[in-house]
């Protein structure tokens, strides 16, 4: 026994023993004095949050269309051009069929030498691979170019070139440019493959003659502090219109031999390459790029 309730029972609640001895305080527990103001605010809490409760169960149940419409920012305004290819207001042009003012020697940064004519430029391949002048982080490219009709030799021995989407003093990041129109080679070096990284999702490839377009979205990588890699590049490509090229993550810059690997880099220039094999020149036109 406890004696009495009042007293000398030291549990916080109306306890077994006192029931039987029949003190039960009014028929209440007996509460401490801290687990009582507990208690309390927690009541005073449920009842303040029962109204908030019950107005969100009305908006879930009875949902309006602005309730998920948003009215800003805008987005800025940019002019699309004439036809797909165009290049739209925000483009800056790197190549628009009169010169290579945008673009110089990646051999020794002089002028660059390939030939103009006609509105397109073809590959100087004694001159070597160009460069574009700026340097660019994020971005979106658009670039036309052509494998010439009567195109000889076979697999990368055939109407071979390049864009590397950044080149850094440790090599660059390859999107491949070659003949793959009825021309086997090893499917992570045809035409619109990451060069031996990733195969195109399908080979979209036309005759040679017919001129062909790539379009690119190009997320450059990042490093820390410390030269490490935070995130990798991406690169999303369609080719002639058709999606060859699905967000793919980059495993590091482009080797013929070896494996890729990352080295710390910023923003980088784009590169157009003059291949050493002993087929005829291809040709460009039409190149321009968004910064993102």
């Amino acid at each position: 026994m406890h004696g009495k309730c009042a007293a000398s029972c030291r549990t916080p609640y109306y306890c077994a023993s006192c029931a039987r001895d029949g003190r039960k305080r009014g028929g209440r527990p007996r509460l401490k004095g801290n687990l009582r103001i507990n208690l309390i605010a927690t009541v005073v809490v449920i009842s303040a949050a029962a109204p908030l409760a019950a107005q969100q169960t009305t908006v879930a149940a009875h949902p309006k269309p602005a309730d998920t419409e948003v009215w800003g920012p805008e987005p800025r305004i940019v002019t699309p051009g004439a036809s797909d290819a165009a290049p739209p207001s925000d483009a800056i042009v790197l190549f628009d069929g009169k010169n290579l003012d945008q673009w110089i020697s990646a051999r020794d940064s002089s002028a660059a030498k390939w030939i103009v004519a006609n509105g397109i430029v073809t590959v100087n391949k004694p001159s070597g691979d160009i460069q574009t002048r700026r340097s660019f982080g994020n971005y979106q490219l658009h670039i036309e170019w052509r494998i010439p009709v009567g195109i000889t030799g076979t697999s990368q021995d055939r109407g071979n070139s390049g864009v590397f989407l950044a080149i850094t003093p440790v090599g660059g990041y390859e999107l491949q440019i070659m003949d793959s129109y009825n021309n086997k080679t090893y499917v992570n070096g045809q035409a619109a493959s990451i060069y031996k990284q990733y195969a195109p999702l399908v080979n979209a490839a036309r005759k040679p003659g017919e001129w062909q377009t790539y379009d690119v979205v190009w997320t450059a990588p990042t490093f820390r502090s410390d030269g490490s890699l935070a995130t990798p590049a991406y690169v999303t490509a369609f080719h002639n219109g058709v999606l060859v090229q699905n967000h793919v993550a980059l495993k590091g810059v482009t080797k013929n031999t070896g494996y890729p690997e990352y080295k710390a880099h910023g923003p980088a220039p784009i590169l157009l390459q003059a291949h050493g094999d002993k087929s005829a020149p291809i040709s460009f036109r039409n190149i321009w790029v968004r910064v993102l």
